[in-house]
């Protein structure tokens, strides 16, 4: 089994944990995502069964968090 956190310190880490829950939600064969606010900075726990599932969970998040960063700063 393969683990892994993400914290999200930024300003927009509220708006970032908002879009993502529903992804979180989905169910995929072989990896789980949990998503929460903590002290003011979002967290994203995965877990997957193997290495090329967390690889494909890990940069499908981090695009995520890219594009919501993005989009944060573009209607700024």
């Amino acid at each position: 089994m393969f683990a892994a956190e993400i914290r999200i310190t930024s300003d927009d880490a509220e708006s970032v944990i908002s879009a993502l829950s529903p992804e979180a939600g989905r169910e995929l064969p072989r990896t789980k995502a949990f998503v929460r606010m903590e002290k003011g900075a979002g967290v994203i726990e995965l877990t997957a069964t193997d290495a090329s599932a967390m690889r494909a969970a890990l940069n499908s998040y981090l695009e995520c968090i890219r594009i919501t960063e993005d989009i944060g700063r573009i209607t700024r």
